[in-house]
């Protein structure tokens, strides 16, 4: 049986969102990500400034998220971060989202898949373990609660 386990709560501190426009796939934007925070009883740290949310945002409402950083651990281990994931809700949130407006997370859907890399012999298991998220868009930033997936 699947059990989920939380691995750690981030706050990922977001850039001025980058417009690319409607594309062939939908409209594309790309996302800074400048920094953060995370914490959990095996894991906690900093999100390193560089990474960047790549989104598409479908004809058909959905937002695609793929954002790709770095996380330092207090004890100074990096950990790549890949994480995919899905948002959507009725139109009206969706909307209030866009404009940097503060929108009860429950009202839409923010889920994903997270995967962490890292040469660092002691969190090696990070490397044969999937994770999955759910999450909140904030004005300049993303709260994530990240769950092993046991």
């Amino acid at each position: 049986m699947i059990r989920l386990e939380p691995l750690y709560r981030c706050e990922i501190v977001l850039g001025p969102v980058h417009e690319l426009g409607e594309g062939p796939h939908g409209r594309r934007r790309i996302i800074p990500i400048l920094g953060g925070r995370f914490k959990g009883e095996k894991l906690q740290g900093s999100v390193v400034p560089g990474g960047a949310d790549w989104q598409v945002i479908r004809r058909d409402g959905v937002a695609e998220l793929d954002a790709r950083y770095t996380l330092e651990t207090s004890d100074g281990a990096l950990l790549y971060v890949r994480h995919e994931a899905y948002r959507h809700g009725p139109p009206q949130v969706m909307q209030e989202l866009a404009q940097g407006r503060e929108v009860d997370p429950s009202s839409y859907y923010m889920r994903g898949a997270l995967r962490l890399e890292t040469a660092e012999p002691r969190y090696d298991w990070l490397n044969r373990t999937l994770f999955v998220t759910t999450g909140a868009r904030r004005a300049a930033s993303v709260e994530l609660e990240v769950f092993e997936v046991k």
